[in-house]
């Protein structure tokens, strides 16, 4: 029902990388996201500065394990967890800029604030049918006393694909949440797909799990939640799991825009803090009413995760959640550097917490 995934099938999905182009995600920057606006509630997470002394940059290219020439010029997308004072940098490399045929990699930061490369990357590369056209966008957790790695896996759809589970008939690809377990944070066991295909209809994007600052999983109502956003129909739905791996999801409407206007595009990150675990903080991708890219963010009382107690406009896009660090939120994202750089970048709030 799916393409395999060939040597040859890899070298053609890289040549069409290579020639991407898409002058709207060319032009992302965070900025654009995290700006100030006058009307800020004081459960809002933001806004942010630069850390510019954090910035990573990677030398050198990756070793290629499939041997068809891979290479990097963009690096965005990242995870930050922390583990033993040590900080970890998971994130998508692509031959170009939003392109498909990406890599996953991890750098880790030393006691004197160097960045490490691992020499394990790309630690996430396609091996299965469903990761054909990449591997992007992880998100690293805590949970269950090891480390989980979810991400997306991208690839073709068949004319058999789209009968059986009627995706959009616009969708040119598949998009599939994939999972990863690890006890070192660098060596991983794909444990395979998360959300069964009559839920996703081919395409479920973005394993968006409350998370504490620290990086754990916080369990809410004695399970984990998962908040998809992006696919499954066109539905919102909420995964649950008690152990981390297995997951059941059913529709639940638990995100509404008529305030901001405009209509969602996903859901980012959820943010539960050590010293408010009373609510929580959805950070959201979305179009305004003019069609233009924008962040917003909506508070829940963590008793009742599934109704909006308020919106706001202004958010951070941290695609593989946040973390907190001497007193502050803390995340990295990589659309600020210029055409062709490697870099990314982290960012915190202004202000210390003190709510």
């Amino acid at each position: 029902m799916f393409l395999p995934l060939t040597e040859d099938a890899l070298r053609d999905n890289l040549d069409a990388a290579l020639a991407h182009r898409n002058d709207a995600t060319a032009q992302l920057t965070q900025g654009q996201f995290s700006a100030v606006y006058e009307e800020r509630p004081d459960w809002a997470v933001g806004p942010f500065d630069t850390v510019s002394e954090d910035a990573f940059r990677p030398e050198g290219q990756w070793n290629d394990p499939v041997g068809i020439g891979w290479t990097s010029s963009s690096i965005y997308n990242p995870s930050v967890i922390e583990s033993n004072g040590v900080l970890h940098l998971f994130y998508r490399a692509s031959p170009t800029k939003e392109s498909l045929s990406s890599r996953i990699g991890v750098a880790t930061r030393t006691t004197d604030g160097a960045w490490v490369d691992s020499p394990a990357n790309p630690v996430v590369f396609p091996t299965l049918d469903l990761e054909l056209f990449g591997c992007e966008d992880p998100k690293v957790y805590r949970a269950e006393g090891r480390w989980y790695l979810f991400y997306n896996g991208i690839y073709p759809l068949t004319p058999e694909a789209r009968e059986a589970f009627g995706p959009d008939p616009r969708a040119e690809v598949g998009c599939e949440i994939l999972l990863a377990v690890s006890d070192d944070l660098e060596h991983w066991t794909k444990l395979g797909s998360v959300v069964d295909h009559t839920v996703s209809h081919l395409w479920a994007k973005g394993a968006v799990i409350p998370r504490n600052g620290a990086g754990e999983a916080v369990r809410i109502g004695g399970e984990y939640l998962m908040y998809l956003s992006e696919g499954c129909g066109g539905e919102l739905h909420v995964g649950r799991s008690t152990d981390f791996e297995h997951w059941t999801f059913t529709a639940e409407p638990y995100l509404d825009l008529t305030e901001l206007g405009g209509h969602l595009h996903e859901v980012a990150c959820a943010i539960v803090d050590d010293d408010r675990p009373d609510r929580l903080v959805l950070d959201f991708f979305y179009a305004d009413p003019v069609g233009a890219f924008a962040a917003g963010q909506a508070l829940y009382a963590t008793d009742a995760p599934f109704d909006q107690l308020e919106l706001h406009r202004g958010g951070a896009l941290s695609w593989g959640g946040m973390i907190r660090s001497f007193g502050r939120h803390l995340f990295a994202q990589g659309w600020d550097a210029d055409a062709g750089e490697r870099r990314i970048d982290f960012y915190s709030d202004k202000t210390l917490i003190t709510q």
